[in-house]
């Protein structure tokens, strides 16, 4: 667990594929449970120590995670990532070149809860929610493509799903159409920032997370 960013009342790590936000039926130990033993180590805190969730990533997907050290700024917080105060720009690494070098995309998704998996579609329907995202080409190798993503909605697999209708599955994510998995178990997907108006202080913040320690993350990322 790598924090990245600290105050009185926020607190972001920078999550690897191998980390869960919130506990699941896996029975891992999850990201704010290891964080409540770090703080306490940390400040000798006695009793409980409080990290409050703020918003989750999928656990395949890298990068910043922010949580609420107090309750002012958990319920803040979670008031700005509902409404879109907060922003999300996310870098993936796909297969094929998208048809354009920068774009915006609008789906309507449909959450199969069973399968744990969206499905895109180019008109609303029921139970379907609509998605917008923006991409943009920013590097590329022999056979990958590096995106970086603003995402402009909050669904189930949004990313993921609407590169592979694009045709760009990410790199790994068989799920969505890759072929291989990727040797760590993850996909090529990273939270690499989000920035918003500190819930208490009112300043702005910006927080990025270093790429994967990986010699494609690193060489799409040069001078970036």
């Amino acid at each position: 667990m790598e924090v990245i960013y600290e105050d009185n009342h926020i607190i972001a790590v920078d999550k690897t594929c191998r980390e869960i936000v919130q506990g699941d039926k896996t029975g891992d130990k999850p990201l704010s449970e290891m964080l409540k033993v770090w703080l306490k180590e940390k400040y000798c805190k006695p009793g409980n120590v409080f990290v409050g969730v703020t918003h989750r990533l999928d656990r395949p997907v890298s990068g910043v995670v922010i949580f609420a050290k107090t309750s002012k700024a958990l319920s803040r917080l979670n008031e700005m990532f509902r409404v879109g105060e907060v922003r999300k720009t996310y870098w993936a690494i796909v297969k094929n070149r998208p048809p354009q070098d920068e774009g915006e995309l609008v789906d309507w998704l449909v959450r199969n809860e069973k399968q744990n998996k969206s499905y895109a579609y180019d008109t609303e329907r029921p139970n379907a929610k609509k998605a917008i995202l923006r991409y943009k080409l920013i590097a590329h190798s022999d056979n990958y493509y590096l995106l970086e993503i603003d995402l402009k909605t909050g669904r189930h697999h949004q990313i993921r799903c609407q590169l592979a209708k694009m045709g760009c599955p990410i790199k790994g994510d068989l799920k969505y159409g890759f072929d291989r998995s990727n040797k760590d178990g993850g996909i090529s997907l990273h939270a690499r920032s989000a920035e918003f108006i500190h819930p208490v202080s009112k300043e702005n913040v910006r927080i990025v997370a270093p790429v994967p320690d990986d010699n494609l993350w690193k060489a799409l990322s040069v001078d970036r």
